[in-house]
């Protein structure tokens, strides 16, 4: 099985002056969940090369046993500093797409063409399309094949307005992940904050936080099976 995993390259948090880019836990845990089942494991992202990582999801309090195994793994982070770049990746090469979190996705894989055009040729073709957290944000302007948002009538998640609330950036991002859902039609659904959540719609895949990451990497396994 080949899996495409796709990071953001936006490291700029707003006009706040920080930092954001990808959430580590949810890069690391369904990496080695593929890696575990000898997937081959390609990373793209618009710009190509090291993509940036979120300064936060590297502080104590959000290390697993998935990013311990990261920090361990010299062959991995070369590979993650030499991400292909979007416009080379063709969606037939593939059998599925999966994009990690973090704040970044919201200001440039939201608008990526290219990010969209392999949404919707991996949705179109049946392929297991997963994304967990912010990342579900790179659904805003994906269409299906009858023009409609992609989301529109399918069951969804991804990071609620109360889990922006609690990390105060519910004014910085450019959109709210929860209100795009609904105001795009989807079946948008949540579970507490900052437990594991997961929402199925046939090969669409969404969680809902960096809890959610191994299960939606789970789910994308059982249906590639």
């Amino acid at each position: 099985m080949n899996i495409l995993m796709v990071l953001t390259s936006h490291d700029k948090l707003g006009d706040t002056g920080l930092k954001t880019g990808f959430w580590l836990e949810e890069f690391a845990s369904p990496y080695y969940r593929f890696k575990d089942k000898n997937f081959n494991i390609t990373l793209a992202s618009p710009a190509g090369g090291q993509p940036p990582l979120d300064p936060t999801s590297e502080q104590a309090d959000f290390q697993t046993a998935a990013t311990d195994r990261f920090n361990q793994d010299s062959e991995t982070q070369q590979q993650l500093a030499t991400t292909l770049t979007l416009a080379s990746i063709k969606a037939e090469d593939y059998d599925a797409i999966f994009y990690p979190g973090g704040h970044g996705p919201l200001w440039d894989l939201t608008n990526d063409a290219h990010s969209i055009a392999l949404i919707q040729a991996f949705y179109q073709a049946n392929k297991p399309v997963g994304l967990v957290c912010h990342a579900p944000g790179a659904l805003k302007n994906v269409k299906s094949a009858d023009g409609t948002p992609l989301v529109q009538g399918k069951r969804v998640t991804g990071f609620t307005n109360t889990e922006e609330a609690a990390v105060q950036l519910t004014d910085v991002v450019p959109f709210l992940v929860e209100e795009m859902m609904q105001e795009n039609g989807a079946l948008y659904s949540k579970g507490d904050d900052w437990a594991s959540y997961l929402a199925v719609d046939g090969n669409l895949v969404t969680g809902q936080n960096p809890a959610s990451s191994e299960v939606v990497a789970d789910e994308m396994i059982k249906q590639l099976g």
